[in-house]
């Protein structure tokens, strides 16, 4: 944080008592844990939803691939039932994530959402694996491939039921700024263009080229090295508490807009779960008093809070400055 110069003693040995004790508590705090556990519940439902789908058509497929053999619908039906049990992870990360915090837990376990993404990104990838060995071992040990158009059928199930899946997720894990989610969504997505891998693979055994079906087995791994890679990137960002920059120049907008509010700086944002916690310094006039400052303070966070997207706490720290000195800030930020 930024201090006055030496020049504005007094302005200094103010601000010095009063930096960092004003962080006022919001009068909407009771309304923000209902948004927090209405967001946990939308999780839910997607999950249950997405779960039942998901679990629907990969027993299809799999009834499928007994009638036919292919290696190819086996790699997908292993990756469906692999994103349906990624629900399990998830759902448990979005109940943990209800629980109020605790003085050992002081920000509550929101991260447990972060832990279950690694998970997520764990199943890709053992899946990847999974399907890359039966290709292969199709591959080496070419075994016949039957009833084609039901083959075919199989493949338009799996694309269908996961791009629904898929969009459902996506739309809902970026409404509730859930990562894991999106993740979780972007990996059905993959399995439904693998789906339709399986197709090409049924019209390649057709058309007399009996090997496009551990082939297409193989670049259906592909397809999940590349999702992989997706999901990764979007865990560690929120790992790593990524935030859109755009979400920070509204912060510093909003918060500089207030009367009262000279200059803002040393703004950081951080993710919990799916919710965001922002921590920033506001410069005021060194002639407030100690409750004019704690006012100003609490309506910067109210203010914030109703403008930023899943912002559900803001911890603001007071600068004051001298009249002199805030018209310098002013003009070293224009």
């Amino acid at each position: 944080m930024t201090t006055p110069p030496h020049g504005h003693g007094h302005a200094h040995e103010r601000g010095h008592r009063v930096r960092h004790l004003l962080t006022p508590h919001s009068h909407d705090s009771a309304d923000r844990i209902d948004d927090a556990l209405e967001t946990s519940r939308r999780g839910m439902r997607v999950l249950t939803r997405s779960f039942a789908a998901l679990g629907l058509t990969a027993a299809a497929q799999l009834a499928l691939v007994l009638v036919t053999g292919s290696v190819a619908l086996l790699g997908d039906t292993i990756h469906n039932f692999a994103d349906a049990l990624t629900a399990v992870p998830l759902g448990i990360a979005f109940l943990l994530g209800r629980r109020a915090a605790t003085r050992r837990y002081t920000y509550g376990l929101g991260r447990a959402e972060d832990l279950a993404g690694i998970v997520v990104v764990v199943v890709i990838a053992a899946s990847a694996a999974l399907a890359a060995y039966e290709a292969v071992d199709r591959l080496l040990h070419p075994r016949p491939v039957g009833h084609l158009v039901v083959l075919g059928l199989a493949g338009l199930i799996g694309f269908a039921g996961n791009e629904l899946v898929a969009r459902y997720r996506i739309t809902v894990g970026r409404q509730i700024g859930s990562a894991a989610l999106v993740a979780d969504g972007m990996h059905a997505r993959t399995d439904g263009f693998t789906s339709l891998a399986v197709v090409l693979g049924a019209v390649g055994v057709a058309l007399g080229f009996p090997a496009a079906d551990p082939i297409v087995g193989l670049a259906i791994t592909v397809a999940i090295l590349l999702v992989l890679r997706d999901a990764a990137r979007e865990v560690f960002h929120r790992l790593m508490d990524a935030v859109d920059p755009g979400t920070l120049d509204l912060t510093e907008e909003t918060a500089r807009s207030l009367p009262g509010v000279r200059g803002v700086g040393d703004v950081r944002m951080r993710w919990i779960g799916h919710t965001l916690r922002a921590e920033l310094a506001i410069r005021v006039d060194n002639t407030l008093t100690v409750e004019q400052a704690h006012r100003l303070a609490h309506e910067v966070e109210h203010r914030l809070i109703h403008t930023v997207a899943r912002l559900t706490s803001a911890t603001v720290h007071i600068e004051p400055t001298a009249g002199a000195e805030s018209a310098h800030h002013e003009a070293a930020a224009a």
